[in-house]
């Protein structure tokens, strides 16, 4: 794995590069648990960063191991990037040159709906309670977001999402003069009102989004992983990770192979040169991403490269049989799935 990632350094570099000129993209991290970094215990808690790109353009999805959550980490991997920032209410992202931050309104959304199910039901016949005003605003801006063009879903925005934020903004006033600021709903107003100009960006271009989901969507293949290996030996082997999971996922987004596309890749960097890359960036030989190319029991492959992680190399997996449609070699003697 460790040896894979050294490969695979080149073409991480190369598509943070294409990331960084993009003017709209998303971040979110998570905690990692790193055995040994030097002069820091066991058991201290190190994050893993995502960043990706939107709607527009070959999406592009990055991972980025780092010891802390601090502010200096997103600073320095945006070094270059002007433009808007979709992210939840970290204040680590605020104040980065050039970057305007676009609120999430699925965490605000959240705090009402969690304060909802701390409530005892409503009884039959009885008016809204509070918890479910707030959430029906954050619904109806919701149900308002269609998929158009950005030039639609913008007109759309200031004709009908722009009444519905004034009507909540005001009810979001006469709330907090009645609400404890503890309390589950003081919190979820509280929340809205300290992140109110952030939540009114995505009024501003319609390929803004509403919602952060996109970048949570692409940092849950790494949380429900952590799940199953619990923690990372070294910091190498936790860089190592992030790229790799950087090039697996951005493959997947693209409608790509994993295994398929990786094997391409490692078949061709080593002869490739630096301006040779952004052609590895493009869709594998039509017979690698072809339908009938698709393993029988695609998990052996993530079985697969588990054990062989496990165990520190790869030695005994990648030898398979060679496939009598594509003539590509299969792991575990598997072969096309157009040979069932």
């Amino acid at each position: 794995m460790l040896a894979g990632a050294e490969w695979l350094i080149p073409l991480y570099d190369r598509l943070h590069e294409l990331l960084l000129q993009r003017d709209i993209l998303h971040a979110d991290e998570t905690s990692l648990q790193v055995l040994h970094e030097p002069g820091r215990e066991a058991t201290s808690k190190s994050y893993m960063w995502l960043y990706r790109t939107g709607r527009g353009g070959p999406p592009i999805v990055l991972y980025e191991y780092q010891q802390t959550r601090a502010r200096e980490h997103p600073k320095a991997f945006f070094n270059g990037f002007a433009g808007r920032l979709h992210a939840d209410a970290y204040a680590g992202y605020d104040g980065l040159p050039g970057i305007t931050i676009s609120g999430c309104w699925a965490h605000a959304r959240r705090y009402f709906d969690e304060a909802l199910k701390s409530q005892p039901p409503r009884a039959k016949g009885a008016p809204p309670t509070v918890g479910e005003e707030g959430l029906a605003f954050c619904n109806k801006l919701f149900e308002i977001e269609r998929d158009v063009t950005p030039e639609e879903r913008h007109v759309g925005r200031k004709q009908k999402s722009r009444p519905v934020i004034n009507a909540f903004k005001m009810w979001l006033a006469r709330q907090a003069e009645r609400m404890l600021p503890k309390s589950a709903l003081g919190k979820a107003v509280t929340y809205c009102q300290n992140q109110w100009a952030k939540l009114l960006v995505y009024l501003e271009d319609g390929r803004l989004e509403i919602d952060n989901n996109r970048a949570e969507r692409s940092i849950k293949p790494f949380v429900i992983g952590r799940k199953n290996w619990l923690f990372a030996n070294t910091p190498r082997g936790a860089k190592a990770s992030a790229i790799i999971y950087s090039i697996i996922e951005s493959a997947k987004e693209n409608n790509l192979n994993p295994y398929a596309y990786l094997t391409h890749l490692f078949e061709q960097l080593p002869n490739c040169t630096t301006a040779e890359l952004d052609a590895l960036l493009r869709t594998p030989p039509p017979c690698q991403m072809a339908a009938g190319c698709l393993l029988r029991l695609k998990y052996r492959i993530l079985v697969g490269l588990s054990v062989a992680w496990m165990w520190g190399g790869f030695d005994g997996y990648l030898f398979g049989i060679t496939c009598t449609k594509c003539g590509d070699s299969h792991p575990g003697g598997d072969i096309c799935a157009s040979e069932l």
